[in-house]
């Protein structure tokens, strides 16, 4: 019988450490590295996994005497890591965990897409857990997607593009569209854009740089593509390639970013070239993160229902299990826009 100090040994990794991995332990942080190592040699040593779930919701739910309890409910993100402390992703995660806990239920499992590219964890998903459903938070890789489809019966998505299923959103291009158009009202022509290429791997695709274009056409203002950054949703490239756009001499005077994250790294960019914000250049985010009203200066946003986003995905699912939908919907929550002082 394999062992997990079978497992510990092969890999040179410590017993608690595999059992973390084995277990989804997000308690302590393994690199991706050290997970694919251990479920490559779980698989080579014909380990068999015991399906486990989250042992904090199983506390959470023990008293629950509730029919939704059997079910196994899982979630997906479209991360690649840091998915408990994500300041996106944690509110939509809690979202989904308080109406499930209204119902009695739990979820057995949170991975990433990170986590996922281990086909070995991949396909121990459906022999360790009879699931009923499934929450895919801005899609995934499709051949999984696929995969996963033909064998769970429900699934929901939060800003995912599948017509096929219940679909909880917010109009991203119209989000986009309000936030330049604040920039416009306060007299900006020159506006820039940070963002990242979306699922379909070209940024004109992609519904919040769809959104800038439009604003800016709309109010016959110039798109120059040297303001463009492609910062691939990443805040330290945001950070340096915004070094790189204020050295130039045909400089915006503002800047819309698809995201808080890329918006505040950009800011600080910025600052640190010496420029005055919003004196000599504005920013907007989308997300109203938390951190968005202690940035320096707090940073104007879009505010997305994060969590109630969450919510209404796992009401979604939750109905589906025991009254089907008669044809798949699309629900696109209400996003404001919060106005600071970096605009």
């Amino acid at each position: 019988m394999v062992r997990l100090k079978d497992i510990a040994e092969r890999v040179g990794v410590s017993i608690s450490t595999v059992s973390r991995v084995i277990n989804h332990d997000d308690s302590r942080r393994v690199s991706e590295e050290t997970k694919q190592k251990i479920w490559q040699a779980a698989k080579t040593l014909n380990y068999q996994v015991t399906p486990i779930a989250n042992p904090k919701a199983r506390t959470r739910t023990r008293h629950h005497t509730s029919p939704m309890s059997t079910h196994a409910i899982g979630c997906i993100l479209s991360l690649p890591d840091n998915k408990y402390n994500h300041p996106y992703f944690s509110p939509i995660i809690q979202g989904i965990e308080a109406k499930l806990l209204e119902a009695g239920a739990s979820l057995a499992f949170l991975h990433t897409q990170a986590e996922l590219r281990s086909t070995t964890l991949f396909e121990s998903l459906l022999k360790s857990y009879q699931l009923s459903g499934i929450i895919c938070v801005e899609g995934m890789d499709p051949a999984q997607y696929k995969w996963l489809k033909e064998r769970v019966p429900n699934i929901v998505g939060i800003d995912v593009a599948d017509p096929s299923i219940p679909v909880i959103s917010y109009d991203r291009m119209n989000a986009a569209r309000v936030a330049v158009g604040h920039l416009i009202t306060n007299g900006h022509r020159k506006i820039g854009f940070i963002g990242g290429k979306g699922l379909l791997g070209q940024l004109e695709r992609e519904k919040r740089y769809r959104g800038y274009r439009i604003a800016l056409e709309e109010a016959g203002c110039v798109w120059n593509p040297n303001w463009v950054i492609d910062a691939e949703w990443d805040a330290d490239r945001s950070y340096e390639q915004m070094k790189q756009l204020v050295q130039q001499v045909d400089r915006p005077t503002a800047m819309f970013c698809a995201s808080d994250m890329m918006a505040i790294a950009a800011m600080r960019a910025a600052a640190e070239e010496g420029l005055s914000i919003p004196g000599d250049l504005a920013f907007i985010g989308i997300d109203d993160i938390e951190f968005a009203k202690y940035s320096s200066p707090p940073l104007s946003s879009i505010h997305i229902p994060k969590y109630e986003m969450g919510y209404a995905a796992a009401k979604a699912l939750l109905d589906g299990l025991t009254d089907p939908y008669p044809a798949p919907f699309r629900m696109l929550l209400p996003f404001s826009l919060i106005v600071r002082k970096s605009t």
